[in-house]
């Protein structure tokens, strides 16, 4: 049923765009989970190789300015706004401004193509407990669908791997593996949600187009006490793995993120780098869907699907995913199934 939206609200991750803002950032991500000083100082570093800013937030702006031009273009009157989960521009600070603006109902687009606890449900929990900081007059929020199989997210991937297979020396080109890559989440999270299901989808679709190829999921960012066990096996293991195979080279794909934010430019362009050299193994790493117009076009598509009944558009079998999710759908793992608390 189509539902009348009077702006869009950009929701993603957050990153710091200074080296003060570092550990408060991370202070921010990791707030009641207890994780040791020296640990947050440890993964800081990270973000000081690059001068202490991620590119998260500028990618984001960029994601917006380019929405914002296609619906221009169209004609379409609907102001696109812009609000982090960890980091400036938080969440309330934005429906604040979207409330003062006259914004009475907004529908969100999450910067995650997958479900799961953390890129999913928190989000909505997110977006309710920023309603409930800033009180009367604060907007109501839908939530877009979870979109790992619409051909706006799937189709780019074909072009970047085309790109990123010209790039390896030419005699290890046929031979070449894809080894997509995500961020691990704990096993406690993925058996309550499709997480790794989805992944495997968008990687099956994605090479139908290329049968020829041999391909892999795997995961990188893995964090938390390794008394705790997450989706394995991790990029640099499975790059050793493949070096001892004889495979000539690999182009690896970052299908779990949507841009070049820290956790591909340093656990894959630094650190999976280095294992790759390390073993010898050639390897280029695919760039993200970023601003690519047909995935900016998907957007539009979504928002399309609630305003107008526009037609979902899914690949594959499985269909275009539910825009409400059910009461038991991606709970935490140290939570029972319980009602949702954050609407769509």
């Amino acid at each position: 049923m189509a539902t009348t939206y009077d702006a869009i609200l950009l929701v993603s991750f957050g990153g710091p765009e200074s080296p003060e803002d570092v550990i408060p950032f991370m202070e921010n991500v990791t707030r009641g989970r207890n994780i040791p000083r020296e640990r947050l100082e440890e993964v800081s570093e990270h973000y000081h190789a690059f001068g202490g800013r991620s590119p998260i937030n500028d990618q984001n702006r960029a994601l917006k300015a380019a929405l914002e031009e296609l619906l221009a273009a169209e004609g379409r009157d609907l102001p696109v706004y812009f609000g982090n989960r960890n980091w400036h521009p938080l969440l309330p600070d934005t429906l604040r401004q979207m409330r003062d603006d006259g914004v009475q109902r907004a529908v969100c687009f999450v910067t995650s193509a997958y479900s799961s606890y953390s890129g999913c449900r928190q989000y909505r929990e997110d977006l309710a407990a920023a309603r409930a900081e800033v009180g009367e007059g604060a907007p109501e929020l839908d939530k877009l669908r979870v979109y790992y199989n619409h051909p706006g997210f799937v189709e780019p991937h074909l072009d970047l791997i085309a790109d990123a297979l010209a790039q390896l020396p030419e005699e290890t080109r046929p031979g070449a593996r894809i080894v997509f890559t995500t961020h691990s989440i704990p096993h406690t999270m993925s058996r309550h949600c499709d997480y790794e299901v989805q992944h495997y989808e968008t990687c099956r679709l994605v090479m139908e187009q290329l049968p020829e190829r041999g391909w892999d999921l795997v995961y990188n960012s893995r964090s938390g006490p390794p008394s705790i066990p997450w989706l394995e096996p991790d990029v640099n293991d499975h790059l050793e793995a493949l070096a001892d195979e004889g495979v000539p080279g690999v182009v690896v794909v970052p299908v779990g993120f949507i841009s070049d934010h820290m956790e591909v430019i340093y656990d894959l362009d630094v650190e999976a780098v280095e294992t790759a050299e390390r073993v010898g193994l050639p390897m280029v790493r695919a760039a993200t869907v970023g601003v690519d117009p047909r995935f900016v076009a998907m957007i539009r598509e979504l928002v399309l699907e609630r305003t107008e009944d526009a037609p979902r558009r899914a690949l594959g079998t499985r269909g275009p995913n539910h825009d409400v999710c059910p009461t038991d759908c991606c709970f935490a793992p140290d939570q029972e199934a319980k009602p949702t608390v954050a609407g769509r």
